[in-house]
């Protein structure tokens, strides 16, 4: 790959072109920066340069600031990965210059990339090219002047908006508002853009900096209302997270003390929040996601992915019907198949809803739901599978029916077809023990709602074929899911990681805590909402067909409740029917129900944990962590069992899949945050006191002797990573 670098050219008309180099997005890596500063001191010097012109090569501008030196300081705790040239100072240097510049935008201006082009005296743009500054979603501020110069060039609503959404604009609205001055088609953008350096430096086009401007601010009063609503909107929506007050703040410390003191701000506010919490957890996950696509033996040895045009969902349920939009919205022709007319037509009503539920938010057109729903076709039988290249399982946790099933389709569909199965917690050995096709059976595990949350967990086991693997990441890929490839055991990654969540949930409760404190702690913690009020959406009916399963395999580290039992004799199933742990009224929002207390009592005496019979003393912060400590141990299990790639494969696959809070970075990025030291001395202690359900498993033990991170590699290949 070619190293990057900044070419400088100048033309006979007396522009330099100054062009970032660097594949595929021209991230602004550091020998990019300091190409930047000695090209453009170059062009100051230079007699013969009248005007310049700042671009990109490959048909784009600019991605932002490379990323990987964040990480690298993250990862380290070394500050001179950062570059030594102040890129803050580069970007008021360009503004300052005596000669004009103009921004050549296309493609995308993203982050630093915008930055540079808002500190230039003109931007001239192709066609749909994409601008904003999506800083905060890496627990950062723009670090560029972008806090500055944004609401100086297009108003301070619209920038504070663009900012705290990190929603990119195209370059046709940057017209509008006032950010682009001009569109030109991509075939003439660098021509019209020397042109109008050009016209800058002879006076026939305004010669604008940016930091100078204060016409689309308004009044001190007027811009302190704006952001003192947009201080309001944050508490609400991002309580967690201080980049979005920390942006507002340096927005208004330049309207009060003007842009030059406002970048300087921003410069001392981006270095602070570069060392967060938030933005290593933030970054952690970032990279995370685009590592799950690199599946060693499988992504790297040269396979195609065959195309996946027919598939066929094996249940209309829930489940079923949620994987049966999300294949149709990816463009999947989809046979449903049910068992009667009447569970036909139900499960064909719910893809129906789903479709139109999207239209309705202005997530889809009319067009494209219609467009979906033509994929669609109901059966009750067999006969349309001869043809599927993928069939999709999503029948009740029931063994001896899914061996029934996958016997039958090996018997049906073509030879080439993939045969998967969504359990969220049968070992597939098991499911496809009685077939002889099990080089093609593979888990497809879903999260419910399937069309919307965004994990799709695939199951290998020691039989699957490297093709089949190949053809699931693909089809995730179609489908807008993040498909992370794991081992096969019960509960595989995720399911098996998180079992203890709502198992020690349970024995705080039978321990004498409020069941509501214990939802608002989680809540308070970053989960959207807490493992009771989980429960009651999920049904009561998973909680108890997944619990069994967990009982028989991990017999030796789990915690039995009555109270699950309990309440469904009392004829509640959470959501379902109206009434859980909470009240469930339409068009409402869940209210605690009182009438849970009698039923609570009652499991606490059948239990009869409590120490001499009264509840214990606990703080917030080890409710969270009795809660938390037994799924970060089950995770330590997971890594030495190899049943996934590497630790930030369980870092996304908890963000997308349990919604742990992306800003913590993920369950093992959190531990390491936390300390194994802490959790373990933690677990040893609470076994003690309560039992087998929280005895710190050896990896993690090991690892907090030794002062190793937990999401450290292996210094051998565990024993279930060898076949990934």
């Amino acid at each position: 790959m070619a190293l990057p670098k900044v070419d400088f050219e100048v033309g006979t008309d007396g522009v330099a072109v100054i062009t970032m180099c660097n594949p595929t997005v021209n991230a602004l890596a550091i020998p990019i920066i300091m190409g930047l500063k000695n090209r453009f001191d170059e062009a100051a010097r230079r007699n013969d340069v009248k005007a310049i012109v700042l671009t990109g090569k490959g048909g784009r501008f600019s991605g932002g600031f490379d990323i990987s030196v964040m990480q690298k300081v993250h990862q380290t705790g070394d500050s001179s990965h950062l570059p030594d040239v102040s890129v803050e100072l580069v970007v008021n240097s360009i503004e300052d210059s005596k000669k004009p510049v103009v921004a050549a935008v296309e493609g995308l201006a993203l982050g630093g990339g915008l930055e540079l082009a808002m500190g230039c005296h003109a931007r001239v743009a192709a066609p749909r090219a994409q601008l904003g500054l999506p800083e905060l979603t890496l627990g950062i501020i723009p670090g560029f002047g972008g806090t500055q110069r944004l609401p100086r060039l297009i108003g301070l609503s619209k920038a504070v908006e663009m900012m705290l959404t990190s929603k990119p604009i195209t370059s046709e609205e940057g017209r509008k508002f006032g950010l682009i001055d001009a569109i030109v088609s991509s075939e003439e953008l660098l021509k019209a853009s020397r042109l109008w350096a050009l016209e800058i430096g002879e006076r026939r086009k305004p010669w604008i900096r940016s930091l100078h401007r204060t016409d689309k601010i308004g009044s001190l009063s007027e811009a302190r209302a704006v952001l003192k609503t947009a201080r309001q909107q944050v508490k609400k929506t991002a309580p967690h997270l201080p980049q979005q007050q920390a942006c507002v703040d340096v927005i208004e410390h330049g309207i009060v003390h003007g842009g030059y003191s406002g970048v300087l701000k921003e410069a001392e506010v981006f270095k602070q929040l570069v060392i967060s919490d938030t933005s290593k957890g933030l970054i952690n996950v970032f990279f995370a996601q685009r590592a799950i696509s690199k599946v060693p033996g499988v992504t790297d040895i040269g396979l195609k992915p065959r195309n996946v045009k027919k598939a066929a969902v094996i249940g209309g349920g829930l489940m079923g019907s949620g994987i049966a939009t999300a294949l149709i919205l990816g463009n999947i022709r989809v046979i449903l198949k049910e068992i009667n007319s009447e569970f036909l037509l139900k499960g064909i009503k719910t893809i129906e809803a789903n479709v139109n539920g999207l239209v309705r938010r202005g997530k889809l057109t009319k067009q494209k739901a219609d467009a979906a729903l033509s994929l669609l076709k109901g059966v009750l039988d067999y006969s349309e599978f001869k043809d599927v290249d993928l069939v999709i399982e999503a029948v009740i946790e029931n063994i001896s029916l899914k061996q029934t099933i996958f016997g039958d389709l090996e018997k049906i569909c073509p030879p080439h077809c993939i045969l998967a199965s969504n359990t969220s917690t049968i070992d597939l050995d098991v499911v496809g023990k009685t077939t002889s096709s099990q080089d093609r059976i593979a888990g497809a595990h879903f999260f419910s709602p399937a069309h919307i949350m965004p994990l799709l967990e695939i199951i290998r086991t020691d039989k699957t074929s490297a093709q089949v693997i190949v053809d699931l990441i693909t089809v995730g890929k179609i489908i807008k899911k993040a498909p992370v490839v794991v081992g096969n055991c019960t509960g595989f990654a995720v399911n098996k990681t998180f079992f203890p969540y709502s198992q020690g949930a349970h024995l705080l409760v039978n321990l004498g805590v409020d069941v509501f404190r214990i939802d608002r702690l989680i809540c308070n913690f970053g989960f959207p909402i807490g493992p009771f009020q989980l429960l009651d959406l999920a049904g009561y009916g998973v909680a108890v067909a997944t619990s069994k399963v967990f009982a028989d395999a991990f017999s030796d580290r789990i915690f039995k409740s009555p109270l699950l039992d309990l309440l469904i004799k009392s004829g509640r199933n959470g959501k379902n029917n109206g009434k859980g742990y909470y009240i469930y009224e339409k068009g409402g929002k869940p209210k605690p129900d009182p009438s849970i207390l009698p039923i609570i009592e009652e499991s606490r005496r059948l239990c009869n944990i409590m120490p001499n019979g009264k509840p214990i003393s606990i703080t917030d912060q080890e409710i969270v962590e009795m809660i938390l400590f037994p799924v970060v141990n089950e995770a330590c299990r997971v890594l030495e069992d190899g049943v996934v790639i590497r630790a930030s494969d369980l870092d996304i696959a908890s963000v997308l899949g349990m919604s742990f809070p992306n800003y913590r970075g993920g369950i093992v990025f959190w531990a390491d945050l936390v300390g194994a030291n802490h959790i373990f001395t933690s677990l040893k202690k609470w076994a003690q006191l309560y039992g087998n359900f929280y005895k710190p498993s050896r990896y993690l033990e090991e690892r907090a002797l030794k002062g190793i991170p937990l999401s450290a590699p292996a210094s051998s290949t565990p024993k279930s990573m060898a076949r990934l």
